[in-house]
C-alpha cells in the first residue's frame, strides 16, 4: 500500500483539478476505474449504466479538447459544513446520548443479570455497533449527500435510503411526544410541594392508608393527570385530545423548528449546551445519590452479575437492540450529519470517540439512577427490582417519585426534567436532520431559497404535530407503545443488514476501505490497521450477528403478545405494527426493481449495471480540501469513470490492490 502522505498528495492533485493521464487513471487504486474495460463507446456506456451518456475515449484522454457545452448544467447550491469538528462530535454525541441511556439501559441491565449484561452489550458494540456506525459516517462524509442521494454509489440500494427515511419519520412522530411529556413535568415541577408527592394535599388518600392503596401518587399523576389512560379502553378507543399536552407538543415542535431553521450552523451552536448539560446533571445526581440511605443497595443490584443469563438469547437480543437504539444506527441521522463534514475528517477517530463515549455514558448514568432507586426502595421497604419499570414508566413514574423523596425536591425535579428535555431535543435534531437532508438533496433548490426552506420546515413540523395528536389522546399511550415497539424492530435490522451486505459485496468492501483511506490522509498508521478489523466485521461478523438477531425477533414476535401494563394488544393492532415495519424494509425491494427496470439488456446485465456507481458519485467529495469549491462535471466523468474493479468481486485484499 502507498503511504498515506503519498495518497493524500494524489488526492490533493485531484482536488486542485489536475487530471492524470489515461494510464494513471486506469491504474489509480482509489478511482474505481475498470482496468479491463476496452476504451470503446459501447463499453463506456454499459459500465456507467444506460441512464448516462457514453463518453468517447478521445474525450476521456483529452478533456481539454472538449467543446464547451452549449447548455451547461446549473451550479448546485453550496452545501453547508460544520463550523468546526467539535460541533460535529457534540452533535453526534447529543444524537446518540438520549433518553435510552437514562431509562432503557439501566432497566435492561438489571433485567438481564445486572453486570453480566455488559458482556453481550460490549460484544454487540464492537461487532455490530462500531462497524455500522463507521459505515454510515464514511458513506455520508465521502458522498457529501443524505440517506437517499448517497446511494449513487450503488443505485440498486436506493431503497435503503428510502427505508431509513420511513423509519426516521416514525421515530420523529413519537419521540417528540416524550419531549411534550417532559415539558408537562417540567412545568409541574415549579409547584411546591410537587403534585406527585405525598406532601401534596390531594395525595393524602394515597399516602395515608398504605394497606388499601394499590397506586403511588406518581402513578396516579402519570396515568390520570398526564395520560388520561384510565378513560380509554384500549387501542380502539383513543378518546379526545388532551389539550394541555397538545400545547406542550406544539411548544416542542416550535423549539425544533427554530433550532433547525438556519441549518447545521445554527443547531451546531445549540449542541454546545444541549449535549454537555446532561453530563453536568448526571454528575450532580451521582454525588447527591451517593449520600442517600440505601443507595449502595441500588448500586449493588445494578452491578451484581447473574451468569446464568448469558445462555439466554433474550439477553443478546436486548444488548443488540440497545446498541441500535442508543447509537441511532439505520435511521439516516448519522449519515446526514456526516455529509456536512469536511472530506478529510477522520471518521475512524470520531467513531471510536462517539461509540465508546455513548456506551460509557449509559454505564455512568446507571449509577445515578440506581443510587436514587436504592434510596426509594429503602424508604418503601421493598426490593429494588420492584420500584423500577421499563419504558416511559421508569422516566415518568419511578424517577419523579424518587425525586420527591429528596430534600429540595423542587430543585432536583426541575434539573432532572430539564436534562430529559436536552436529551430528547438532541436526539430529535439528528432524526429531523436525516429527513431534511434527504429531501433537500433530492430538491436542491430548497437549500438556496430561504423562503422555500422555511416553508418546507414549517409544513414538515406542522404535519408531524397533527399526526402526533393521536398519541396525546386518552388512549394515545397505546398508539405510542405500538409505534415505539415496531418502528425500530425487524425493519431497522433488515435495513442495516442490507446496507452492510450491499456495501461489502455490491459496492465492494475493498473499494470502500480505500475510500476511507482517501479521506483520512493525516491519520496515524493505526487507522489503516484498524480497517482490517472493520473489514472483517462488515464481511463476516456483522451480517452473521444481524441475521441471528433478526431470526430471534421473528420467533419472539410470533410467540409473545404486545402489552402495556395489564392491557394486551389485539391481533389487528399487532398486525398494524408488523405492517409499519414491513413497509419500511419493503422499500429496498421496490426501489431495487425500479433500478433494474431502468437498465437495458438481460436480467444479469441489468443487475450488473444497477450496482455500479453513477458518474456523479465522486463529484461532491473531491473539492473539499482545496480552495476551489466547484468542479466541472465534464472533467470528472472522463478519466474518472467510476466503476468497480474486478478485484472488488474477488477475494483479493484491498491493500494488495493499492500497490498495483
Amino acid at each position: 500500500m502507498k503511504p498515506l502522505s503519498e495518497q493524500c498528495s494524489e488526492h490533493q492533485k485531484k482536488s486542485a483539478g489536475e487530471m492524470p493521464s489515461e494510464e494513471e487513471a486506469r491504474t489509480a487504486p482509489g478511482n474505481g476505474v475498470n482496468v479491463n474495460a476496452a476504451p470503446t463507446r459501447e463499453s463506456s456506456g454499459q459500465q456507467n449504466g444506460s441512464s448516462h451518456d457514453a463518453v468517447s475515449p478521445v474525450s476521456q484522454s483529452q478533456p481539454e479538447h472538449q467543446p464547451p457545452s452549449s447548455a451547461p448544467a446549473p451550479a448546485q447550491p453550496p452545501r453547508e459544513q460544520w463550523g468546526g469538528k467539535y460541533e460535529f462530535l457534540l452533535s453526534c454525541i447529543g444524537y446518540c446520548v438520549g433518553l435510552g441511556n437514562v431509562w432503557r439501559f439501566p432497566y435492561l441491565c438489571y433485567r438481564n443479570g445486572g453486570g453480566v449484561f455488559l458482556i453481550p452489550y460490549f460484544i454487540m458494540l464492537f461487532f455490530t455497533g462500531m462497524p455500522l456506525f463507521l459505515m454510515e459516517l464514511s458513506l455520508g462524509q465521502y458522498g457529501a449527500a443524505g440517506p437517499i442521494t448517497v446511494w449513487k454509489c450503488c443505485p440498486l440500494l436506493k431503497g435503503i435510503g428510502i427505508g431509513m427515511l420511513c423509519v426516521s419519520i416514525l421515530v420523529c412522530l413519537y419521540y417528540n411526544v416524550i419531549i411534550a411529556w417532559t415539558f408537562y413535568y417540567l412545568g409541574s415541577s415549579f409547584q411546591s410541594p410537587l403534585p406527585w408527592s405525598c406532601d401534596a394535599p390531594h395525595n393524602i388518600a394515597f399516602c395515608g392508608n398504605k394497606t388499601n392503596v394499590t397506586q403511588s401518587p406518581s402513578e396516579v399523576f402519570w396515568n390520570v393527570k398526564v395520560l388520561g389512560v384510565v378513560n380509554s379502553e384500549g387501542l380502539h378507543d383513543p378518546g379526545p385530545v388532551r389539550w394541555p399536552l397538545a400545547l406542550c407538543l406544539l411548544a416542542a415542535w416550535v423549539v425544533i423548528f427554530l433550532c433547525m431553521l438556519k441549518g447545521i450552523r445554527s443547531s451546531g451552536k445549540v449542541v454546545y449546551v444541549t449535549a454537555t448539560f446532561p453530563y453536568f446533571v448526571l454528575v450532580v445526581l451521582i454525588i447527591r445519590g451517593a449520600t442517600l440511605e440505601g443507595s449502595l443497595n441500588g448500586v449493588a443490584f445494578y452491578l451484581t452479575p447473574n451468569w446464568v443469563n448469558l445462555a439466554d438469547a433474550q439477553v443478546w437480543n436486548d444488548a443488540a437492540s440497545q446498541i441500535f437504539y442508543s447509537l441511532g444506527i439505520g435511521v439516516g441521522g448519522l449519515l446526514s450529519m456526516a455529509s456536512y463534514n469536511k472530506f478529510d475528517n477522520n471518521v475512524i477517530r470520531d467513531t471510536l470517540i462517539i461509540t465508546i463515549g455513548n456506551c460509557a455514558t449509559s454505564f455512568f448514568a446507571g449509577f445515578a439512577i440506581f443510587s436514587i432507586l436504592g434510596h426509594m426502595a429503602w424508604r418503601k421497604g421493598v426490593p429494588v427490582g420492584q420500584v423500577a419499570d421499563t419504558g416511559p414508566g421508569l422516566a415518568f413514574v419511578a424517577y419523579p417519585e424518587a425525586l420527591a423523596l429528596l430534600p429540595g425536591s423542587v430543585f432536583w425535579s426541575i434539573l432532572f426534567f430539564l436534562m430529559l428535555f436536552m436529551l430528547g431535543v438532541d436526539t430529535l435534531f439528528g432524526n429531523m436532520e436525516g429527513i431534511c437532508t434527504a429531501v433537500m438533496d433530492e430538491f436542491p433548490q430548497l437549500r438556496s431559497n430561504l423562503k422555500h426552506k422555511t416553508l418546507f420546515l414549517a409544513l414538515l413540523c406542522f404535519a408531524f404535530y397533527l399526526m402526533g395528536l393521536l398519541l396525546i389522546t386518552d388512549g394515545g399511550i397505546y398508539w405510542f407503545t405500538l409505534i415505539d415497539s415496531f418502528s425500530t424492530s425487524f425493519g431497522l435490522i433488515i435495513i442495516t443488514l442490507f446496507m452492510c451486505i450491499g456495501i461489502s459485496f455490491f459496492y465492494g468492501v475493498n473499494q470502500f476501505c480505500q475510500d476511507i483511506v482517501d479521506m483520512i490522509c493525516h491519520c496515524p498508521p493505526w487507522c489503516t490497521k484498524l480497517l482490517w478489523y472493520f473489514k472483517a466485521c462488515w464481511v463476516v461478523f456483522t451480517p452473521f450477528l444481524l441475521t441471528f438477531i433478526l431470526t430471534y425477533i421473528f420467533i419472539e414476535m410470533y410467540r409473545t403478545s404486545l402489552t402495556y401494563g395489564s392491557y394486551v394488544f389485539p391481533i389487528w393492532g399487532k398486525a398494524l405494527g408488523v405492517c409499519m415495519g414491513a413497509f419500511c424494509c419493503l422499500q429496498i425491494l421496490i426501489w431495487a426493481i425500479v433500478a433494474v427496470s431502468k437498465e437495458s439488456g438481460t436480467l444479469k446485465e441489468r443487475f450488473k449495471k444497477s450496482i455500479r456507481p453513477l458518474n456523479s458519485w465522486r463529484v461532491n467529495n473531491i473539492n473539499t480540501t482545496s480552495q476551489e469549491q466547484h468542479v466541472e462535471p465534464q472533467r470528472i466523468d472522463g478519466p474518472f469513470t467510476v466503476n468497480l474493479t474486478d478485484a472488488d468481486f474477488t477475494a483479493m485484499n484491498w491493500e494488495a490492490i493499492s500497490e498495483a
